[in-house]
């Protein structure tokens, strides 16, 4: 016989298990992460790719594909910044399974943070962007609603910007490796969309994904203008493959 009235215990086991369920792939997505980390390490630089100057005000991102990588590693650096200041500093009423799920998209963007100075560090050591100085000023740390929904920007924003990169990269294991990652973002955007809207098509809505049911992609000009205002360091992605 189906069930057809949901009793307050009956919502309280779905809510335990949805969360119960968010950990598991995100948990899962970070060991694909950590995989693809020792893949990429072993990548060797591309001839291609010239040394890029950096003036002092502004990092130039680069060409090619290490350009390319700078990119997702500015991106990182800033997610990782920002999730570590949100667990850090929770906002007022966050709930124990929020924590967790938070925690846990913190402890991926680290790993993806530092997978990617360790490859550039092997890969092109004369081409990588410094430490980029963050800027959250504009982000009330106290409130949900606002942590929350700058979450959504930096994720859906990385999905697209990895997606509006793929096209670029040309060597097949960098364009692998990204595509790993760019899934574990996608499963970030969807856990901080149900977060923000529980139980609703929400985690995979108009504002992610195009007419065809795919994720949009953006180019990289419109992204960096997007999370500029979020990093005190000038960012010029000037010499990135369009």
């Amino acid at each position: 016989m189906i069930k057809n009235k949901i009793s307050p215990n009956d919502s309280e086991k779905d809510g335990q298990k949805s969360v119960l369920n968010r950990r598991l792939f995100l948990r899962s997505a970070g060991v694909a992460t950590a995989v693809g980390t020792l893949a990429l390490g072993a990548c060797k630089n591309d001839d291609d790719d010239n040394v890029t100057p950096v003036d002092g005000a502004t990092v130039d991102l680069g060409s090619g594909d290490v350009g390319i990588l700078n990119y997702a590693y500015a991106l990182e650096q800033l997610e990782a910044a920002f999730y570590e200041q949100v667990v850090k500093t929770p906002y007022t009423g966050i709930t124990a399974a929020e924590t967790t799920i938070l925690t846990d998209i913190r402890d991926h963007e680290v790993i993806h943070r530092d997978f990617f100075k360790a490859a550039l560090t092997a890969a092109a050591p004369t081409q990588i962007i410094p430490a980029l100085e963050v800027d959250f000023s504009k982000i009330d740390f106290t409130s949900r609603a606002a942590v929350l929904g700058a979450a959504k920007l930096f994720e859906d924003t990385g999905v697209a910007a990895y997606n509006g990169a793929g096209k670029f990269i040309k060597d097949a294991n960098y364009l692998l490796i990204a595509g790993k990652i760019v899934s574990v973002e996608a499963r970030h955007a969807a856990a901080i969309s149900d977060l923000l809207t529980p139980k609703t098509a929400d985690f995979a809505s108009d504002t992610q994904i195009d007419s065809n049911g795919l994720d949009k992609a953006t180019a990289s000009a419109t992204i960096l203008a997007a999370v500029q205002p979020y990093v005190k360091t000038k960012i010029s992605g000037a010499n990135l493959p369009k």
